[in-house]
């Protein structure tokens, strides 16, 4: 694949990423689609279903793009995914969701997963710092042990727990009418689905890895830079969906709460898995310590200063706001970052 995307012209590289990424967030619609309707089938209550496997299923994307890239030896891209996923969730999609219509800010879900939501950010940040080498990481950069992947995965099935518990406790759960059009499908169809989009979903990672990597060094950027906006974008495609969504129905707390959990789990599911696979841990080059971590970190500060300032709901000048750092931090990480020297 990497001699096939060398001889590619650099509009027909785009042109062929584009079509990748479609590929992938139609795969994980699809793949989310036929869990749930195996889910229901086996007798789960949907309360369950959408604090597990909905959440987890969306970010299967992100999830198959940095596992495959920690294991292919690419694991800035892998780490650059998961943080540019947050940036993009937070940034970009909320910030869309919230201008097509002020987004109910369901109040219980900010002030407990929005904490974990903060809390799980500077904790991959922390994880990541070289403290034991005493080393400048805007330099030299850090790494995100093998140990700590595990760690995150143990947090994982913690925070899922919780999920389902808080869920049954509210006595409600996400909508779930968008899944299940194969409700009276026959079994063996709804596994035959279930295995192709779980194919086109590693398929399509396993193509775009290359195809970034080529993009990359043609336009002197870091992979990580590459996998914070053109990746990041494309594996949260089904967040996007499910937000806009939401917000045209005037369910925007379903919305703010979508893209909570999503943000948790691309650092507890996401960047867990990928440093748990690689035995040496992921490396994080400078260029994420330089802006996409501060990136990061400043929107998830913004998010909490909205949530604290808004009533009931969240008004599209806060909408704006976020889309505006999202569109910044992506322009600064080219100005600062794509260049040849780093």
């Amino acid at each position: 694949m990497e001699l096939f995307f060398a001889d590619q012209p650099s509009w027909a590289l785009v042109v062929e990423i584009i079509a990748i990424l479609v590929v992938l967030g139609k795969a994980a619609d699809w793949l989310v689609g036929e869990a749930v309707v195996l889910s229901e089938r086996s007798g789960l209550p949907k309360v369950i279903i959408g604090a597990t496997v909905v959440s987890l299923g969306t970010t299967a994307p992100e999830a198959a793009v940095s596992v495959l890239a920690a294991l292919q030896g690419n694991p800035d891209l892998a780490l650059g995914n998961a943080v540019g996923s947050i940036i993009c969730d937070t940034g970009l999609i909320l910030g869309i969701a919230c201008l097509i219509l002020p987004l109910k800010l369901p109040r219980l879900i900010v002030n407990r997963q929005g904490w974990l939501q903060f809390g799980a950010g500077w904790l991959l940040v922390a994880a990541c710092w070289p403290w034991q080498e005493g080393t400048n990481p805007f330099k030299t950069g850090g790494v995100l042990p093998q140990w700590m992947g595990f760690v995150f995965l143990v947090l994982l099935v913690g925070y899922l727990f919780l999920s389902v518990r808080w869920a049954k406790l509210a006595g409600s759960a996400p909508e779930l009418e968008e899944f299940e059009s194969d409700a009276s499908a026959s079994m063996p169809y709804v596994v035959g689905k279930l295995l192709v989009a779980i194919s086109l979903v590693v398929g399509s990672s396993h193509v775009l890895i290359p195809a970034i990597i080529e993009m990359a060094g043609r336009m002197n950027v870091p992979n990580a830079i590459i996998a914070a906006t053109f990746v990041a974008f494309g594996t949260s495609l089904p967040e996007l969906v499910t937000a806009v969504t939401a917000a045209r129905k005037d369910h925007g707390d379903l919305a703010v709460g979508n893209i909570i959990g999503a943000d948790i789990l691309n650092v507890l599911f996401v960047a867990g898995m990928a440093a748990a696979v690689t035995p040496g841990g992921l490396q994080a080059p400078p260029s994420l310590f330089q802006v996409l971590f501060p990136s990061m970190l400043l929107v998830l500060v913004i998010f909490r200063l909205g949530v604290t300032f808004s009533k009931e709901r969240m008004q599209r000048p806060f909408g704006a706001l976020l889309l505006v750092f999202y569109i910044a931090a992506m322009v600064l990480s080219y100005a600062v970052l794509g260049t040849p020297e780093h």
